[in-house]
């Protein structure tokens, strides 16, 4: 290989490798070495690369010189990265080169929204079998029967609220998605906000048989934060402890407030909601945050829960720059801890952050 094509393997941003008409590989970068191993020069190709749809890929370009692309995935114990690789003829040295770009992010995002639409197609598909199949009742078995009637007009209002707040949560978290790099700006009272949180849900507490234990400590908290999506945090938090933990018969909620939190390396302060509930399994901890993501599936449907509520909480804590931590294993409750900082970076500073 000409010192010129060596100098210009070097100098692409990518793994990248040239093959010649004998089908051997004769030049490759460091990149392209880490990749796919060392010693790979003057190896046959097929040996080396060994996905049938690459190989096919650069055994076609050989034939015709027509450039082409094709994935290729590695794994190195850790991960699968996904790549996408363009094979294209340098006429005049008589070569083709392979360059190998990372499409990881682009794969798994695309995975996403499929996930996605796979979910909330089946979270409303479930209540509108319901109502299909209670319409199609009434308009025949049941037209003259009033006690069936006002029954199934009770589950189809249940159903139809289910839908409503699915989709108001699914607003809900577009907003909060669009809304996470704008950092808020105004100052909020934590203590008094928490306060009125408290207040709103005595009564779904009082309905549980759940009496709520509050340990704000002495003074208010000022921060800097957005009040109506940190009630939204808190209402859902303590909302979920109420429902999941109502078996425990108290929720605590406490803060508290430090001049060096050990998270944020920063004053912050922390709000626990703990329950004394049935606890979630350690292996459901990791992914409570996923959208749709459900520990107990049949128990947050039948609790009116739409699989939402844990990943909005996170969009809205990542806009604080705070953190969410959650402890718990079966039989202990729950305990749910979020961290805000007492002062959130400008907005001219975050490019550094």
């Amino acid at each position: 290989m000409s010192k010129a094509l060596s100098d210009m393997l070097d100098a692409v941003p990518l793994p990248a490798l040239l093959i010649d008409g004998s089908e051997r590989i004769v030049g490759a970068n460091e990149d392209a070495r880490a990749l796919i191993g060392r010693g790979i020069e003057g190896r046959n190709f097929v040996t080396m690369l060994r996905q049938p749809a690459l190989i096919d890929a650069v055994e076609a370009v050989l034939r015709d010189s027509r450039p082409r692309v094709a994935p290729y995935l590695a794994n190195d114990g850790v991960q699968e990265t996904t790549f996408r690789v363009t094979a294209r003829v340098i006429s005049d040295q008589r070569v083709i080169l392979l360059c190998f770009l990372d499409v990881t992010d682009v794969e798994q995002a695309g995975q996403m929204r499929r996930d996605f639409v796979a979910n909330v197609s089946h979270e409303l598909r479930t209540p509108l079998t319901a109502l299909m199949g209670f319409i199609e009742t009434l308009r025949g078995p049941a037209r003259g029967d009033a006690e069936a009637r006002d029954r199934f007009l009770d589950i189809m209002e249940g159903e139809a609220g289910r839908m409503n707040r699915l989709v108001g949560d699914l607003l809900s978290l577009s907003r909060v998605e669009g809304d996470e790099r704008v950092r808020p700006r105004d100052q909020v009272n934590l203590t008094a906000l928490l306060a009125s949180v408290l207040r709103t849900l005595k009564p779904l507490a009082a309905d549980a048989g759940v009496v709520f234990e509050e340990d704000f400590g002495a003074g208010d908290v000022m921060l800097t934060g957005d009040a109506d999506q940190l009630m939204q945090v808190f209402t859902n938090l303590i909302e979920n402890a109420i429902k999941y933990g109502a078996s425990g018969g108290r929720v605590t909620v406490r803060l508290d407030r430090s001049e060096r939190d050990p998270a944020l390396r920063a004053p912050g302060v922390r709000v626990h909601v703990i329950d004394y509930g049935a606890g979630i399994d350690t292996i459901h901890l990791p992914r409570l945050t996923e959208r749709f993501y459900r520990a107990d599936s049949h128990r947050s449907r039948a609790l009116g829960g739409t699989g939402l509520g844990l990943a909005i909480v996170k969009h809205i804590i990542n806009r604080h720059r705070g953190h969410l931590k959650i402890d718990s294993e079966l039989g202990h409750g729950a305990q749910f801890t979020v961290v805000l900082p007492l002062q959130i970076a400008a907005v001219g500073s975050e490019s550094q952050s």
